[in-house]
């Protein structure tokens, strides 16, 4: 009786120290908001809208170095859970792979129209305007997108 009451202790004593570890196991929100969209808008898709020479000159090597601007893009600007971010997030990865098809099949114009749609369809601005130094501060900490881009400027006198 004695070895029973002995391993039935054992059990919940397991028990509950395997139900006090589980809090501690890393739970990641995947801090989805606004801002990280902004952020993934900003940083990729300027990498994506400096591709624009490139692609005008049929320059598939440059293009193929950046594919994980146009990923990283996908993955972030979409990251919403909304139906209408699930929507756009499957339009961006078809338009995704239609540039690379085109890449790998060496097609300039397949190229230009297909990067023309993705760009469109994901609200891209190809020239954005240039920021002026004298225009006042661009970004707010090191923490901003901003930071570290040609849209990061900071005020000079």
């Amino acid at each position: 009786v004695a070895a029973n009451r002995r391993a039935a202790l054992q059990k919940v004593a397991g028990a509950v120290a395997g139900a006090l570890a589980l809090p501690q196991v890393a739970s990641a929100d995947g801090a989805v908001s606004t801002a990280t969209v902004a952020r993934s808008r900003g940083i990729y898709g300027g990498r994506i809208a400096a591709l624009s020479g490139a692609v005008s000159k049929g320059d598939f090597a440059a293009v193929a170095d950046e594919k994980n601007a146009f990923i990283l893009f996908n993955s972030g600007a979409y990251q919403l859970k909304t139906p209408a971010a699930k929507a756009a997030k499957a339009v961006a990865q078809e338009g995704t792979a239609d540039i690379f098809a085109a890449v790998d099949a060496k097609d300039a114009g397949k190229l230009k129209a297909a990067y023309a749609a993705y760009t469109k369809n994901a609200g891209i601005d190809l020239s954005p305007a240039k920021e002026s130094v004298m225009g006042g501060q661009g970004f707010g900490s090191d923490y901003d997108w901003k930071n570290r881009t040609p849209k990061g400027t900071v005020y000079q006198r």
